[in-house]
């Protein structure tokens, strides 16, 4: 069974949504630990309601390698390893470092609220709307040693109407994060990504063969 550690800083509405679709049994994984940054996340009394452990590493006045250090040892702890775990950032507003990327190589997934390689880092709405852009929208991507540039697995458009400013864009975008968030997840879980350079390639479901009675 995949044991899932999600990463949030603030209320982790991505972080509901995975796991009330576990809850539902669409993503064959068991939640082992919400792990916030932030003791004041609203998100961590989310994830005690619908009854998933949670622990407070909190990053004020640490370094990133010191912090990386306790973030995997309590991860660890919780089987979240990387022989049969996955981390989610969901909203995790710090970046993580080598030594945690490479530790979880292609076990660690992000949502980043834009198209990527379109409008990379902070502030990607605003990006959007500064650039003129028509479309934007969000993308799950596995995460390596670069900034949103790892393989991505799912990708959902939004529409930007000439009204829209940033939290208006955002609040759309957020809906569709909701939606494909949890089916990347279930994709890792039933191990249908295979991952092919910078290409990260979803398989289709295996076929059951024809039983006679």
């Amino acid at each position: 069974m995949l044991n899932l550690g999600i990463l949030i800083s603030g209320r982790g509405s991505n972080m509901e949504a995975i796991l009330k679709a576990v809850r539902r049994k669409k993503i064959p994984a068991r939640p082992a630990l919400v792990l916030s940054n932030k003791p004041d996340a609203a998100g961590l009394a989310i994830a005690e309601k619908l009854g998933v452990r949670t622990a407070v590493v909190e990053s004020r006045g640490m370094s990133r390698a010191e912090y990386d250090r306790k973030a995997m040892a309590a991860l660890a702890e919780c089987g979240v390893t990387p022989r049969n775990g996955l981390v989610c950032l969901a909203g995790f507003m710090r970046i993580i470092g080598p030594q945690f990327v490479k530790r979880y190589k292609n076990r660690i997934l992000n949502m980043h609220p834009a198209l990527l390689p379109a409008f990379p880092g902070l502030d990607a709405q605003a990006q959007a709307l500064r650039y003129g852009a028509k479309y934007t929208g969000c993308t799950v991507h596995f995460v390596d040693a670069g900034v949103d540039t790892g393989p991505v697995i799912a990708q959902a458009a939004v529409k930007i109407m000439p009204e829209d400013t940033a939290d208006t864009l955002s609040r759309r975008i957020l809906r569709q994060e909701h939606r494909i968030y949890p089916m990347a997840v279930e994709l890792f879980a039933r191990k249908r990504i295979r991952i092919s350079g910078k290409k990260a390639i979803v398989k289709s479901p295996a076929r059951q063969k024809n039983k006679r009675l």
